[in-house]
């Protein structure tokens, strides 16, 4: 898959992500955009390196769409306890 590919699934993986975890975030949409394609990336070399699982070529992969959720669910988790009181 190329980088577009990644950075769309990304993209969309950050919008499952904030759907799965409802509530005001400390960079609001721009923030959790960003935040889910850098969980994409990261989810998706962790799955490759550690859980011994390469990401597929294809799009439309399960195991593709894991990665890139859980690394977005991850840093968005790791984000609202580092910045979470930065709008108050």
């Amino acid at each position: 898959m190329s980088i577009i590919g990644w950075i769309i699934l990304g993209l969309l993986a950050g919008a499952i992500a904030k759907f799965l975890l409802p509530g005001r975030d400390p960079g609001g949409f721009i923030g959790t955009t960003v935040i889910g394609v850098a969980g994409a990336f990261i989810g998706g070399w962790i799955s490759a390196h550690f859980l011994d699982h390469p990401v597929t070529k294809q799009f439309y992969d399960g195991t593709t769409w894991a990665a890139a959720i859980g690394g977005s669910l991850v840093l968005l988790i790791a984000y609202r306890i580092l910045f979470g009181n930065s709008r108050d």
